[in-house]
């Protein structure tokens, strides 16, 4: 994060390095202060993503792995469909779905992984609130902060579960078959 900062905030002067708007922000006209807000976030989201980006492509890695040796992939290499096809039409289907369970359950790690980030860069956020509250002691900010992750995360396996419907063909006729 910090070398981020030198490199395109100071060196190159292309992005803000903390807060998220400048101090003439009232001053600027709509689409300008869209514009700065974006800017203000371009480093945030890029270090709070790219940490976990090397655990998420060696588990989507080793995902693609376990199911090009299945049979069906061998079976469908037979039938003398093309690489393209075979990988995304049959693999990549299947290697999904456990990649969409680490992504609705990395939710609650993103958000309590923010701390760092909203410290490094002075963003005011819910990271530093719940460390704020806990040295306070402030018990109902921390019930708060806490209901929220809590309801985030059941709302990320909402979405995780309704994803499996579109990835996975199979999921559907499942359920269809359940309703009667």
């Amino acid at each position: 994060a910090l070398m981020l900062m030198i490199l395109f905030g100071v060196q190159l002067g292309w992005l803000p390095i903390s807060g998220l708007r400048s101090p003439t922000w009232e001053y600027l006209a709509f689409w300008a202060q869209q514009w700065d807000f974006a800017a203000h976030l371009a480093l945030p989201i890029l270090v709070a993503t790219f940490g976990g980006l090397a655990g998420f492509s060696r588990y989507m890695r080793q995902a693609m792995l376990e199911v090009v040796r299945q049979d069906y992939i061998q079976s469908a290499r037979a039938k003398g469909l093309s690489e393209g096809v075979v990988i995304g039409k049959h693999a990549l289907r299947n290697a999904l779905l456990p990649i969409v369970t680490v992504l609705g359950l990395s939710l609650p790690g993103l958000i309590g992984g923010s701390v760092i980030v909203e410290s490094i860069f002075a963003i005011p956020g819910m990271g530093q609130l719940m460390v704020q509250a806990v040295f306070e002691r402030d018990y109902p900010v921390i019930m708060g902060n806490l209901v929220i992750v809590a309801t985030l995360t059941l709302v990320a396996n909402l979405i995780a579960d309704l994803t499996y419907s579109l990835v996975d063909p199979r999921i559907r006729v499942a359920a269809r078959r359940g309703r009667r």
